[in-house]
């Protein structure tokens, strides 16, 4: 039997405790008959002043992740979404591949990455040259700039916010971020890709598509339009940007593709 609320789809979404923007963003881009249901991997709000804090603040996020999956498990999820970023691009698109595939062991399910959403997002656009803006410090940076480049794009820029916490993500003001976009779109870029889903960035990116005249890609709007279109919702979510609502299939090619997982 369906839920009464989920008739269409209850999906189990993996946070880190520390994430506030994740589970409101997603929630405005639910569609009628899909509930969201969020389990959080607990770690402490420490400190980043350095790769070192930050490098231990990915432990502390591992060192959980799998009591997580186990939590969200018990309210019978059809699809698994991580609602976490920094982990799905370490050590580049192998490494990702494997995570993608050790969530699917554990649960049994399909799951949406926010790796694979962006790579996949930016096919759709058929984009190559990218800026990227994270709330990462440069370890993390670095990370992402590598697996986009194993995908096959050129990365012109990333530019990190070096965020002093991880609950102070969600504390980046509008006008820094818009202040970001504005610098990657200098580098001469077809598009622009958010990472951090802790960066509360779904409606700006939509609205910044006007202004830049290109694809602008948060990457919580990535993900949560991955899993609508793996589960084949076509639904059409405006305020979002582009990605909402042209596009209602996902790439079947690219490295890695996991369209059908």
């Amino acid at each position: 039997m369906t839920d009464s609320l989920g008739w269409r789809a209850n999906w189990g979404v993996i946070a880190p405790s520390t994430n506030t923007s994740v589970q409101p963003e997603f929630d405005e881009m639910r569609p009628r008959g899909v509930t969201n249901h969020h389990v959080r991997i607990w770690i402490p709000d420490e400190p980043v002043h350095s790769d070192e804090d930050f490098n231990r603040l990915m432990d502390n996020i591992r060192r959980e992740f799998d009591n997580a999956i186990l939590r969200v498990l018990t309210c019978n999820p059809d699809y698994i979404v991580m609602g976490m970023s920094a982990e799905t691009f370490w050590d580049g698109l192998a490494k990702s591949i494997e995570l993608r595939e050790r969530v699917k062991e554990l649960t049994g399910l399909g799951v949406a990455m926010g790796s694979d959403a962006c790579q996949a997002a930016l096919r759709c656009y058929g984009v190559r040259r990218i800026g990227v803006l994270t709330p990462y410090w440069p370890v993390g940076d670095e990370n992402v700039r590598r697996f986009f480049e194993d995908c096959g794009f050129e990365v012109a820029a990333v530019k990190g916010l070096k965020c002093e916490s991880p609950a102070k993500i969600a504390q980046v003001a509008e006008d820094e971020l818009r202040a970001g976009l504005l610098e990657l779109d200098g580098q001469g870029v077809d598009a622009l890709v958010q990472c951090g889903t802790n960066l509360a960035m779904a409606r700006l990116a939509g609205e910044a598509e006007k202004w830049l005249r290109k694809p602008v890609i948060a990457i919580n709007t990535a993900t949560y339009w991955y899993a609508m279109r793996a589960n084949g919702f076509d639904d059409a979510i405006e305020g979002f940007g582009s990605l909402m609502t042209d596009f209602r299939e996902l790439p079947s090619d690219g490295p890695g593709s996991a369209a059908a997982a």
